[in-house]
């Protein structure tokens, strides 16, 4: 006899939680495999639920307890600003608190630049592509640029831009160089570098640290050697009006905020932080 969705369900939340893992990580597998949404599922929970769907299931709950494989490596996206990004190992994973400094960006941008023209924005490390894409759908006035050093996560920035109909151009190169060797100028500047410590990186979750790439995580012994090369080369890319955006790492704030004001005197240079009092946002706005 067939067993119940409410069943596979309710073994696999209570497995996860012996296995230090969350228990809503069951919930997205299941509607996954079952190829119905949260809604769905919640509806048909004493519905019978298919053998061969089940097996899959119980396969990747285990492969997520016992491997630590992240479950957005098993359904192969992940959710972002209400889009779905393809991830893989070579891509960071798109992070729910990386949504506020699109959200931040856009807000800025709006009180910066008049209504009506173009915005040329650059996103540097850009990864599976979540923030230069986002920033093109939700703002048709930017011309957006990705630059990542890696061809294979570029790769799947490229994919996602083209299942998501976003108008990004996309180039492979190191930090802001391929601009400066192009002798080009822009508007804005966001990025999500690495800024893990490297003496951190050790104590991540294996979810993390066994599964995503290395060069997304480390930033260098105190974890701000890429603030330090984007703020050095910033000078040689941006025009007199301009905005610049970070994500920084907890207690990181303050630091990256001083390497801006010095960069540039006359900023204004701010700090934001998350409902937990974390620093989370840089952002320098120039010649407003």
């Amino acid at each position: 006899m067939s067993r119940k969705i409410y069943e596979v369900l309710a073994w696999a939340s209570s497995f996860l939680k012996q296995h230090g893992k969350e228990e809503r990580a069951a919930e997205l597998l299941l509607c996954h495999h079952l190829r119905i949404t949260r809604a769905q599922l919640l509806a048909r929970l004493r519905d019978p639920i298919d053998e061969n769907a089940r097996q899959l299931f119980e396969e990747d709950i285990c492969k997520h307890a016992y491997e630590h494989v992240p479950v957005q490596h098993l359904t192969g996206f992940e959710q972002f600003y209400g889009r779905l990004f393809l991830v893989n190992r070579d891509v960071l994973i798109p992070r729910p608190e990386t949504e506020e400094l699109v959200e931040g960006v856009l807000t800025r941008i709006t009180q910066l630049f008049p209504r009506n023209t173009t915005v040329d924005v650059v996103d540097v490390g850009t990864g599976s592509g979540a923030i230069a894409i986002t920033l093109a759908l939700e703002n048709p006035a930017l011309s957006v640029t990705a630059i990542d050093i890696s061809a294979e996560a570029l790769q799947m920035a490229e994919q996602n831009a083209k299942r998501l109909g976003a108008d990004v151009a996309f180039i492979c190169g190191d930090l802001l160089q391929p601009l400066i060797e192009a002798n080009r100028k822009v508007d804005v500047v966001v990025s999500n570098p690495p800024y893990i410590p490297e003496d951190e990186i050790a104590s991540l979750s294996p979810v993390v640290k066994d599964h995503e790439p290395l060069r997304a995580l480390a930033g260098g012994k105190d974890g701000l050697d890429f603030y330090r090369s984007l703020t050095r080369a910033l000078p040689f890319v941006l025009r007199e009006r301009a905005l610049v955006a970070f994500e920084v790492g907890a207690g990181q704030g303050k630091t990256v905020a001083a390497m801006l004001r010095k960069t540039f005197p006359h900023a204004k240079v701010e700090v934001v932080f998350d409902i937990n009092g974390k620093d989370r946002m840089v952002y320098a706005t120039l010649g407003k």
